[in-house]
């Protein structure tokens, strides 16, 4: 399988898959996490796609290795909310905009070269990845031909809100761990609602289990792949 590194909107970015694919799937990694962190899943899906891995713009040091983040967490704080049992659906993190006006950018830029612009774009990601996914899609002045959103949640309600109707009819593979420690499965379903209600095609995947990617999100993703792939 091809695989070539280029830098788009000034994020390092990895394209793997055939050439000649009519479909482009984005796949934005979680926070702490490397660039490279979901450039496996290229390996497991059958459906004949591009794959594109960008790597978020802000290193992380100390505990993590040099890994990277589309925007800080403040890990005190969620804990603090958890146990409050408040969530953060309605806050915009600082640092959401910032990284929205890059990764714009980044889709703008490999839609215009001549081997995709034609072809069908897919958002998608896990955990942070998912949330960016999600505001990219709401953000652009066309859909999507479809969404993988693995262990993300809902945030920044009232921008995303009043965004949700462009996602009618278009195809969304969500999945969410009902253990998972970091985003609460409760606001997964709540993000569920708001999608079904906004008339998007959601295939929810709930599993057991934690913050992770196991086969129920593969699963999920690969049958909105397939559909999608000529």
């Amino acid at each position: 399988m091809t695989s070539t590194r280029i830098d788009l909107a000034g994020l390092t970015t990895r394209i793997v898959g055939p050439a000649d694919a009519a479909i482009t799937c984005v796949l934005f990694h979680g926070f702490g996490a490397p660039g490279d962190d979901l450039v496996p899943l290229a390996e497991v899906f059958a459906a004949p796609v591009r794959f594109v891995f960008p790597a978020a713009p802000l290193e992380l040091g100390g505990m993590y290795g040099g890994a990277r983040a589309w925007w800080m967490i403040d890990f005190a704080r969620i804990e603090a909310d958890r146990a409050r049992g408040t969530d953060r659906r309605d806050e915009i993190p600082a640092g959401l905009a910032e990284a929205r006006t890059q990764v714009l950018a980044l889709l703008d830029q490999l839609q215009a070269q001549p081997a995709i612009a034609q072809g069908q774009l897919v958002l998608g990601g896990f955990s942070q990845g998912a949330m960016v996914a999600l505001d990219a899609a709401l953000h652009r002045a066309a859909p999507p031909a479809g969404l993988i959103l693995m262990s993300g949640t809902l945030i920044a309600s009232p921008v995303w809100q009043p965004r949700m109707a462009k996602l009618a009819g278009v195809p969304i593979a969500l999945s969410h761990g009902q253990q998972d420690p970091i985003l609460p499965f409760r606001m997964a379903e709540v993000l569920r609602d708001q999608l079904i209600a906004a008339g998007a095609a959601v295939d929810w995947r709930p599993f057991r289990g934690g913050h992770e990617i196991p086969a129920a999100a593969i699963e999920g993703a690969a049958a909105l792949l397939d559909r999608l792939a000529p």
